[in-house]
C-alpha cells in the first residue's frame, strides 16, 4: 500500500541519527522510497534523498524524537498531512507510539497494513486577514514580555463572554489539553471529546478553563497592550504591534493523522504523562 516514507529526526541526538540510518536501510530493503529531512544532510550518510520538510510528499512520515519533533513536523509538512508514526526518543513522548526497540516491528506492521489511524483536530488562527499556521496542540497569546498583563475580551460566535486579565491565554485542542494547558491548570479531555479549550495563564480574575464545541468561533479582542505575541505549538512565533488587534480561532479543515497499534489514550496518559518520573 505504501511506496514512500519520510523520516524526520532530532539532529542533536546521536541515537536518533543512528536509528534514522538503520530505518532508512530497512525501508530501502523493503522496496520503499525513502526521503530524509534536509536538516540531517550533514549529520548522516545514507542513500536516501534529502528534501525540505515542506516538500516531503510521502505516503507516511516517521518521526524519531519527542513531541517537539512531531509538532514541528505537523507545522511544516505538506497538506494534507501524511500519517505519522512517532518513535519516542524524547523525555516524555506523549504523542509518540513506540519505543526505539519496537521501531522495526512497527514499520513491518505498517507495510502489512496492520495498524489504525487516529485523526486529530487542528485549530486555524487569523489575525485580521492574516492566516497563521494550523495548531495541533495549542495557540498561546500573550503580551510578549514577562509578567506583563494581557487584557482581552473573549467572544464566542461574535458574542462577548467575559473580559480576561492574565499573563496570557492558551487555546488548545483535545490533543493539546495534555500539554501547556494542563500545566496551567486546565483539564484533561477524553479522546472522544473533540473540543476547543481556553485556559488562562496566571489570571488576575476568577477564571478557569472553558470548554467550547469545535463548531464555535472563538474571538479574542486585545484591549491592551498594543503588542501581542503568539506562539503556535511551541515552534511558530508571531509578534504584532497594532491597536485593537483581533484573533479569530476556529476548527481547521486540516487534521493530523497518527499511526496507532494497541496503545490507547489512557495508556499513554498513565504511563508517560501522569505517573512517569524524569529519565
Amino acid at each position: 500500500m505504501f511506496k514512500s516514507a519520510g523520516i524526520v529526526a532530532r539532529y542533536d541526538n546521536e541515537k536518533a541519527l543512528q536509528l534514522t540510518k538503520e530505518i532508512a536501510t530497512h525501508l530501502n530493503n523493503k522496496g520503499i522510497k525513502v526521503f530524509i529531512e534536509d536538516t540531517l544532510t550533514d549529520k548522516i550518510k545514507t542513500q536516501a534523498e534529502t528534501v525540505p520538510l515542506k516538500e516531503m510528499k510521502t505516503d507516511f512520515i516517521i518521526t524519531i524524537g519527542g513531541d517537539g519533533t512531531i509538532l514541528r513536523t505537523c507545522l511544516n509538512s505538506p497538506k494534507p498531512e501524511p500519517p505519522i508514526l512517532g518513535i519516542n526518543m524524547g523525555a516524555r513522548g506523549f504523542l509518540t507510539e513506540v519505543e526505539p526497540n519496537k521501531a522495526f516491528t512497527a514499520i513491518d506492521r505498517i507495510l502489512e497494513n496492520d495498524f489504525r489511524v487516529e485523526k486529530c483536530t487542528k485549530l486555524s488562527a487569523k489575525i485580521d486577514d492574516e492566516t497563521l499556521p494550523d495548531a495541533l496542540n495549542d495557540i498561546v497569546i500573550s503580551a510578549g514580555e514577562p509578567s506583563k498583563i494581557l487584557y482581552t475580551e473573549l467572544c464566542k460566535d461574535g458574542k462577548p463572554i467575559l473580559n480576561c486579565q492574565a499573563d496570557g491565554l492558551i487555546v488548545a485542542t483535545q490533543t493539546g489539553a495534555t500539554g501547556y494547558s494542563l500545566s496551567a491548570g486546565g483539564p484533561v479531555l477524553d479522546r472522544m471529546m473533540d473540543a476547543i479549550l481556553v485556559t488562562p495563564i496566571c489570571a488576575l480574575t476568577v477564571f478557569r478553563s472553558i470548554i467550547f464545541p469545535t463548531e464555535a468561533e472563538i474571538i479574542l479582542n486585545v484591549i491592551r497592550p498594543k503588542t501581542m505575541y503568539i506562539m503556535i505549538d511551541g515552534n511558530y512565533h508571531y509578534r504584532k504591534s497594532e491597536n485593537g488587534l483581533t484573533v479569530k480561532i476556529t476548527k481547521s479543515n486540516n487534521v493530523t493523522s497518527f499511526i496507532r497499534f494497541e496503545n490507547n489514550f489512557y495508556d499513554r496518559l498513565n504511563c508517560r504523562l501522569l505517573f512517569q518520573g524524569p529519565r
